[in-house]
């Protein structure tokens, strides 16, 4: 009896399966090459340890934009009770030093030589106009080239004579009504902490530094020692070796990025994780992989690690400083920041990254960074794999 033949889609499926299982298993050995050719290389291991701790606290910690040991001169021409009461509530520490009571005629040489940062004039019978219903004023001088305690120092100081001056006329014998009762409440960061921010964004901007870096060497250094013709003669595919070389790298990026959200700032700086690490790790995947192939494709344009740094060190500098972990994008020309989301995956992987861990902002929040993410990384992809099939294997 004849067997029934079969059909070519009955072919063809069990070819198509053994033909992913041997992608797969291709991109698996290699990834466990390039994970040996990273553990081998100590400088590049004590780069990712060093960028995900020591560099995180010492940037959340030393670059603080929280008003600090403020110097503060008072020139007080009233001698009265509440000017007395300005001089001792700016003798508070952490905020300010000691407040020192000058002379009108010494502001400018004190401010010229960059002494004091701020210097308040209260004017003759201030208290006394001010109990009579008369129009006062004070006037403050600030160092403005002092930007961050001068702008965040001067708000600071304004509340807090407000405060006093509100708490003066309450206590008075004659109070004068407020029409309007202000309160401020300040969600997810009701301290103004800059460690908060400053420690979160520094792990997100060494997630894009250290992958285009780790990425980009990786082939470089392939190339400058020659094994990278050894691929030639393998029977392995330009996707296989890029997809080994971003999947390697990646995990070493997203363990050092777990470790340091873990013991460096939720444990070492005391910053609460509001939104799920695990989505962040997720969104932190597809971001990775993104940046990983732009790695890759300057590494196809250059030929050797010196004209990769070169190249990558402005690009990286553009890429962080205009995507919102610096500066907000919102001060940026509507145009750059359009260019900027469609360019690059960083400004979407920001937005992401303040959502879920500042904002506790779950998947259907934040699914359209992922696609956008996505979409960019899978561009990425398909012109790093051109460049990479015409430079490496010349096709």
């Amino acid at each position: 009896m004849l067997e029934k033949p079969l059909s070519p889609k009955a072919v063809q499926e069990p070819a198509l399966k053994k033909g992913l299982l041997t992608h797969l298993e291709n991109i698996y050995y290699m990834t466990i090459k390039e994970l040996r050719s990273i553990r081998a290389d100590y400088i590049i291991l004590i780069l990712v340890l060093y960028t995900f701790t020591i560099a995180v606290y010492t940037i959340a910690t030393g670059a603080s934009t929280n008003p600090q040991d403020l110097t503060v001169g008072v020139v007080d021409e009233d001698h009265s009770n509440l000017s007395r009461q300005f001089l001792d509530v700016m003798n508070r520490p952490p905020l300010f030093k000691r407040a020192v009571l000058i002379k009108a005629n010494e502001i400018d040489p004190i401010m010229n030589a960059g002494d004091m940062i701020f210097v308040l004039e209260i004017p003759p019978r201030f208290e006394e106009d001010l109990l009579a219903g008369r129009k006062v004023s004070l006037q403050l001088n600030v160092d403005a080239t002092a930007m961050a305690p001068a702008g965040n120092g001067a708000m600071y100081i304004q509340t807090i004579l407000m405060q006093e001056i509100n708490n003066f006329m309450a206590s008075s014998e004659k109070p004068l009504p407020s029409p309007v009762n202000l309160v401020i409440r300040a969600k997810f960061n009701p301290q103004f902490y800059s460690s908060w921010f400053m420690s979160v964004m520094q792990v997100v901007n060494n997630i894009t530094m250290l992958t285009v870096i780790l990425t980009g060497a990786a082939l470089i250094r392939e190339r400058e020692h020659g094994t990278v013709e050894h691929l030639l003669v393998m029977p392995v595919v330009p996707p296989e070796i890029m997809w080994s070389k971003i999947i390697a790298n990646g995990l070493v990026i997203l363990i050092a990025t777990d470790l340091s959200l873990l013991f460096v700032v939720q444990w070492w700086l005391q910053v609460p994780i509001a939104g799920s690490v695990v989505l962040f790790l997720f969104g932190a995947t597809l971001y990775t992989a993104a940046v990983a192939t732009l790695g890759i494709l300057l590494g196809t344009v250059t030929s050797t690690m010196g004209q990769f740094a070169l190249l990558a060190a402005p690009i990286l500098l553009v890429i962080q400083m205009l995507s919102g972990g610096t500066t907000p994008m919102s001060g940026e020309p509507v145009w750059m920041q359009y260019l900027m989301r469609i360019l690059f995956p960083t400004p979407h992987f920001v937005d992401f990254s303040q959502a879920v861990l500042f904002r506790g902002a779950d998947f259907s929040i934040v699914w359209p960074q992922l696609v956008a993410m996505a979409a960019i990384g899978s561009v990425y992809f398909a012109f790093s794999l051109r460049r990479f099939r015409h430079v490496i294997f010349g096709s």
